[in-house]
Parts: C-alpha cells; sequence; structure tokens
C-alpha cells in the first residue's frame, strides 16, 4: 500500500530533504503534500485523505504541538500518525509531544533507513524481507 504524506515545515528546503530522505528510504509513497506552518497543514487536512503527517516543532503561526492538539480534537484528524520532526534535544519537550497524541519523534539529522524503520512500524507495514501477516494464507490447509 502506498501512503499520503503531509510534510509539515516552515523551511523550503527541510521539506525537500524529508521528501528525498523518505523516497531514499524506500518506504511506499502515494503522494507528498506540503505545508509550511501548521494552520497551512490544517486546510490540507481538511480536503485531503491523508495518511501520516510528519511536522516540525518550531514554526511560525501555529506550531507542531499546536498542529497536533487541533488534529486531536477533529473526530477525523485524530487518528492520523503524527511524527514531529525536531531539533528539539529536550527529554521534556519530547516527552510534551508524545503526551499531546503524537505517535513517535524523529531527531534531525536522521537517515533513511530510520525513518524506513520508523514510518513502517507506525503503519503497520513489514520491514524488508519480512512477510506481511496476511500473505500467504492461499497456502493455508483448513
Amino acid at each position: 500500500m502506498a501512503f499520503n504524506v503531509l510534510i509539515v515545515d516552515d523551511s523550503a528546503t527541510m521539506r525537500i530533504v524529508l521528501k528525498k530522505t523518505i523516497t531514499a528510504s524506500g518506504f511506499k509513497i502515494g503522494q507528498y503534500f506540503e505545508a509550511s506552518n501548521g494552520r497551512e497543514a490544517l486546510g490540507i487536512l481538511e480536503n485531503t485523505m491523508i495518511d501520516l503527517v510528519l511536522t516540525d516543532y518550531n514554526m511560525p503561526g501555529m506550531d507542531g504541538l499546536q498542529l497536533l492538539e487541533e488534529m486531536k480534537k477533529d473526530e477525523l484528524m485524530m487518528s492520523i500518525p503524527v511524527v514531529m520532526v525536531t531539533t528539539e534535544g529536550s527529554h521534556q519537550r519530547v516527552e510534551d509531544f508524545l503526551e499531546k497524541g503524537a505517535t513517535d519523534y524523529v531527531k534531525k539529522p536522521f537517515t533513511p533507513e530510520e525513518i524506513r524503520r520508523k514510518l513502517n512500524r507506525i503503519m503497520g507495514e513489514p520491514e524488508d524481507g519480512e512477510a506481511r501477516s496476511d500473505e500467504g494464507d492461499a497456502n493455508l490447509d483448513f
């Protein structure tokens, strides 16, 4: 299955880096969508089927934590996994992300392998070489 991914970061360069890293990782992408802050992201989320959100923390207008809080208030958005992508090293800041409902976080800088592992785990996709639990059922002898 391919996933629609929303990348939210006020830096256009970082959005490009994230897209290239995710693509290089081999994670299955349907479409990429981009927003430069949380407000823009909410507009996209209201009008588009998004499977996964990767958001920066520090952004003008509406930061990543505020975006996450708004998503958790909406019945349709609350189930979309949110991964915070941040340079924040503070353990307390990471705990705040997770307590507010973030699925996971990725610390900058990151590698394609790290991104693939995390995103596959979050989206229930097998790691390379693993069999899917629903594959091979045709060979079962009932």
